[in-house]
């Protein structure tokens, strides 16, 4: 992945803390702002906390990565793709993408609760295949 044209298609400067933050991400697939942290600080040893999140903030700003919210946990951040779900397991934790037709199920809520989606975020919870 080209992570430097990916910050230009963003108009955001292409700078190695924005490099090495889009390079965990794409490593992880979701990472939450702690784990980003501990894992950034061994490439970049004098970043702060406070400029991981003002990085964070401009690429979340430009639709570049997305904000997973996960109910009782903090949030993880991806790299963004296209609408799909999520899968939580209760007893290990993992955390994965699961493609489905999200766009059809918003046409159905929509059209069944008369509301007008604007942000859509789908977790599914149980056990995973190791865990069951």
């Amino acid at each position: 992945m080209n992570y430097e044209a990916l910050l230009h298609e963003h108009t955001l400067k292409a700078t190695p803390q924005r490099l090495g933050i889009l390079s965990l991400m794409h490593t992880n697939g979701h990472i939450s702002i702690d784990e980003l942290f501990e894992q950034i600080k061994k490439q970049f040893h004098s970043i702060s906390l406070a400029t991981l999140y003002k990085n964070i903030n401009a690429m979340s700003e430009t639709a570049l990565i997305t904000e997973v919210k996960i109910p009782n946990m903090k949030s993880k951040y991806e790299i963004a793709k296209e609408r799909h779900a999520h899968l939580l397991c209760d007893k290990c934790g993992e955390f994965k993408d699961i493609s489905l037709d999200i766009d059809k199920l918003i046409r159905l809520t929509e059209a069944k609760s008369k509301y007008k989606l604007n942000d859509t975020s789908l977790i599914f919870s149980g056990l995973c295949e190791k865990c069951k």
